[in-house]
Formats: C-alpha cells, sequence, structure tokens
C-alpha cells in the first residue's frame, strides 16, 4: 500500500527557498532553470490545464549537491510552476524516514517527484533520472551487484559518464522528463 504523506505538507520548502537556500550548484541550477523552453506546445497546454486540479499536492526529495536533482528539477518547477499544484522540497538528510520509503533499486537516489492527493495520498513517483538515461544505472547495478569488487568502482565511474552521455550537452532531455511527468499525471 502507498504511503500517506500528509504529515509531509508544509513540512518543505517552497521551490524559490529551495534554490536560494542552494549552498552548493545554485548557479548551475539557475542555468538549466533558465535554459527551459516548452518544446512541444501540447504539453505546456496540458500542464497549464492542470491549474483547475486543486486535489493534487507535490512534494520532492532533493538535495543541492545532487548532480541529477540540479539537471532534472529546474524542469519540474518549471512544469509545476504552471499548474498551481502545491510544491515543497524536502531536503533528503532532513527527511530520510521518507526518502526510505521511496528508494531507487534499493538505494536512496534523488530527485524523487511524489505526487499526492490532497489527503496525502501517493498517486505516483518520477525520478531520479528519466527512463533513457536510468537505463544505464539499471544496467550497472544487474551487472555489479558486489559493491567490493575490484572493478566494482572503475564501473561506477564508467556508467557516470554513459549517464552524462545520454543526458547529452544541451536540453535534449529537458522535454523527455515533460514527456515522461505527462503520462505520470495523465495517469491520475
Amino acid at each position: 500500500m502507498a504511503p500517506n504523506l500528509s504529515h509531509k505538507f508544509g513540512k518543505g520548502l517552497p521551490p524559490e527557498e529551495f534554490v536560494q537556500n542552494m549552498t552548493q550548484n545554485q548557479e548551475a541550477f539557475r542555468d538549466w532553470y533558465n535554459r527551459f523552453e516548452w518544446t512541444n506546445e501540447e504539453d505546456k497546454a496540458f500542464f497549464e490545464s492542470l491549474n483547475h486540479r486543486d486535489d493534487l499536492r507535490v512534494l520532492i526529495l532533493a538535495a543541492d549537491w545532487c548532480g541529477d536533482v540540479v539537471r532534472n528539477i529546474p524542469v519540474v518547477f518549471q512544469a509545476l510552476e504552471i499548474t498551481g499544484i502545491p510544491t515543497e522540497v524536502l531536503i533528503m538528510e532532513n527527511h530520510l524516514e521518507v526518502m526510505d520509503q521511496f528508494l531507487t533499486m534499493g538505494g536512496r537516489s534523488i530527485p524523487v517527484v511524489i505526487f499526492a492527493d490532497s489527503g496525502g495520498h501517493v498517486l505516483g513517483t518520477w525520478g531520479p533520472r528519466p527512463a533513457h538515461v536510468q537505463e544505464a544505472m539499471i544496467q550497472f547495478k544487474s551487472e555489479n551487484p558486489d559493491r567490493e569488487n575490484a572493478d566494482y568502482q572503475n564501473n561506477l565511474a564508467e556508467t557516470r559518464k554513459e549517464i552524462k552521455r545520454r543526458y547529452g550537452e544541451g536540453t535534449e532531455s529537458q522535454a523527455v522528463i515533460i514527456s515522461e511527468l505527462r503520462e505520470l499525471i495523465s495517469g491520475f
């Protein structure tokens, strides 16, 4: 059964406050935010149409030290801003009990974007990366189950290079994130 997170409503930071309080990667975060553009008018119209949905809430598990947060959450913020859906950021280290309910392949991976109804019932999640990027980590984990293996760190370094390659140099992954969020939200 999905957890109820109503007790976390009002305990997070508004998106603007999260960015203002960043002690790491703030410039890069703002850069990705400012580089966002709607590439599909239908997607933009979909997110704008959510303004009538007063039954949704979003909690985002994040931390300013995380490269995936810096790369992905600016897109999530841009999409959610036009929806009017109340959105809060829970700093992962301060909300480990929530983080541990949303593990990725058994680990604490952020960001996790949690969509809930107004009663706190979780409807769905997105993260930590777009699916085509996350595939590289899924493959790594399946091929490297033993963290003590001599090749583990080298293989992890290679996987991180592949993740970076899959993200691309520009903003191409942003449209993918928008599409994945739209698909998820369309289900509720």
